[in-house]
C-alpha cells in the first residue's frame, strides 16, 4: 500500500483539493476528519465536523475513539488499498492517524501549497473566517442524513486532464463548533412553515393535524388533510409531499425523512 499525506493548516482547502491530488496520482481513498472515503461513497467513519467542540473534533479525526477506530481499520483491512491518502494540519497529527490505523510509512508527502496557489489557499482561509463552510471531500447525499440541522450545500468541483473534464460534487456544510453551526428549530415554527407551503395547494381545504417526531438522522412529518374533490388525489399527494421535502430541506437545514399524508375529510 502506498499512503499519501497532505498537509495543510486548518481552513487552507485540504478536502477541497483532497479530490484533485488523488485524481492526479490516480489515488482511490482518502482519509479526511475521521471519515474513510472512497470514490464518491464514504466507506467507513464518522465525520468530525459533527461534534460539538474543537477539542472532540480533533479527537474524531485522530480516531481516539476505539470503536470508530476499529471500524474504520476492519474496513481497511477488508479493501486493502493499493493508494490511500491521509488529510491532517501537522506532519505529526498524520503520522498518529497512520499509526492507530496500522498504515505503512509515507510513498509521499505533500503540503497545500504543493498544490494550491496563494490566491486560492487565501480564499479558503476567507471562506472559513467569514462564513464558517468546511468542505467534505463526497456528494451531499453521502452524508446529508448525518448533518440533519446543519446548514449544507453542495459543491461542484471541476478536474480538467488532458482532453477529459470530471465535474464531482462535494459538500459545504457549517458544523456545530462554526459560529454559523447548527441551530435549533421549535417545532411551532416548522408547524407553521409547513402550513405556509400547504396553503399554496388549491385543493386543499385545510390541515387537520401536523405531527412531528425528531430523529438522530432527520424528521418524520405526518400531516393530516381535509381536501376538496378531485379526480387525482394521488397525483396531488405526491406533488404535495415533493414540494413540502424541498421547501423544509431548503429553508431549516433538516434532512427530511418521509411526509406521511392521510386525508381525512373531503369537500366540495
Amino acid at each position: 500500500m502506498k499512503v499519501y499525506a497532505l498537509i495543510g493548516q486548518s481552513g487552507t482547502g485540504k478536502s477541497y483539493k483532497a479530490f484533485i491530488v488523488a485524481k492526479d496520482r490516480d489515488i482511490g481513498y482518502i482519509i479526511d476528519d475521521g471519515l474513510l472515503i472512497g470514490g464518491t461513497r464514504v466507506i467507513a467513519g464518522q465525520s468530525a465536523k459533527r461534534e460539538s467542540t474543537k477539542i472532540a473534533s480533533v479527537r474524531r479525526a485522530l480516531f481516539n475513539d476505539p470503536d470508530h477506530r476499529e471500524k474504520v481499520k476492519n474496513a481497511l483491512e477488508e479493501i486493502k488499498p493499493e493508494k490511500i491518502i491521509v488529510l491532517g494540519t501537522s506532519l505529526k497529527m498524520v503520522q498518529e492517524i497512520c499509526q492507530v490505523l496500522g498504515l505503512p510509512e509515507f510513498h509521499e508527502i505533500l503540503h497545500i501549497e504543493d498544490v494550491s496557489t496563494e490566491k486560492e489557499i487565501e480564499l479558503a482561509r476567507k471562506s472559513r473566517r467569514e462564513d464558517g463552510k468546511h468542505v467534505i471531500p463526497v456528494p451531499t447525499f453521502e452524508i446529508k442524513k448525518d448533518f440533519s440541522g446543519y446548514f449544507i450545500d453542495s459543491l461542484k468541483v471541476f478536474s480538467k486532464k488532458d482532453r477529459f473534464a470530471d465535474i464531482v460534487e462535494k459538500t459545504i456544510i457549517r458544523p456545530t463548533f462554526s459560529y454559523l453551526g447548527k441551530y435549533e428549530l421549535s417545532k411551532v415554527a416548522l408547524v407553521q412553515l409547513i402550513s405556509i407551503c400547504v396553503s399554496k395547494v388549491e385543493r386543499i381545504n385545510k390541515i387537520l393535524r401536523v405531527r412531528i417526531e425528531n430523529k438522530p438522522d432527520g424528521v418524520i412529518i405526518d400531516l393530516d388533510l381535509s381536501i376538496k374533490l378531485i379526480t387525482r388525489i394521488d397525483l396531488m399527494i405526491v406533488e404535495l409531499q415533493k414540494n413540502l421535502v424541498e421547501e423544509i430541506e431548503y429553508m431549516t437545514g433538516l434532512n427530511v425523512l418521509s411526509i406521511n399524508v392521510t386525508v381525512k375529510g373531503i369537500t366540495t
